[in-house]
């Protein structure tokens, strides 16, 4: 059952970009609950959301950062450009002191991790739609940390000087992905990704690859046990 909604209030159309099928369900489920909200239409890769923003006109994007070709942070500097009224929020299940920074530099107007539950997602929808940014408080703290000049609490290499790319380049390294794999993931070139590496042990302070690869791989098993 539909929760009540103020009549003629204007009902705000929702994005779904996600490349799990059954996420997209679980939302659509949730969001089909809010009389105010509904679901205009899904897409799994950011070519497929492009390419549906100017037929399906949404008030807001619910996008994933890990999706086939081109990521969410991509797809998020994309419409920055090309739709800057449309709202982008971050529903994802990477932790968000590694990227809700990145996703907020990139253009997104919030970030929430997916094990935040149902009622939290509506609420950042919301909060979004409001013209407002929502992030957790422990976000919102570090962000204004850095700003004034604190550290960060990510364990292992110094990550936050890395671009966008060359942070996912790392990401896939420490996740035992090789050069050829990274570049299939990504849709880049493999001698693209190999100037990447290079930066990677330049920025680093690393000497050769199979340091870079220990450094990486150390780099992801912190992350998952923070």
């Amino acid at each position: 059952m539909k929760r009540p909604h103020p009549k003629n209030a204007a009902v705000r159309r929702i994005l779904l970009v996600d490349d799990h099928p059954i996420t997209r369900q679980g939302l659509a489920a949730m969001i089909a609950l809010e009389a105010d909200l509904e679901v205009c239409g899904e897409a799994e890769t950011a070519a497929a959301a492009s390419a549906a923003i100017d037929r399906l006109q949404p008030h807001l994007v619910l996008v994933d950062l890990s999706l086939p070709g081109r990521s969410g942070l991509d797809l998020i500097k994309d419409l920055a450009v090309s739709h800057p009224t449309v709202p982008t929020l971050v529903l994802s299940m990477h932790d968000e002191g590694l990227y809700a920074e990145r996703a907020l530099r990139a253009g997104a107007r919030g970030y929430l991790m997916k094990s935040a539950g149902g009622r939290a997602v509506m609420e950042a929808i919301r909060t979004v739609l409001a013209g407002q940014i929502s992030v957790s408080p422990t976000v919102s703290t570090e962000i204004l940390e850095s700003l004034g000049g604190r550290t960060s609490r990510s364990p292992g290499p110094k990550v936050s000087g890395l671009s966008d790319r060359e942070f996912e380049v790392f990401r896939f390294i420490g996740q035992g992905l090789g050069t050829r794999e990274i570049a299939g993931q990504m849709n880049l070139s493999i001698k693209t990704v190999e100037t990447h590496r290079a930066h990677l042990k330049e920025k680093l302070s690393v000497k050769d690859s199979p340091g870079l690869v220990r450094e990486a791989v150390r780099w992801v098993e912190n992350q998952q046990r923070v």
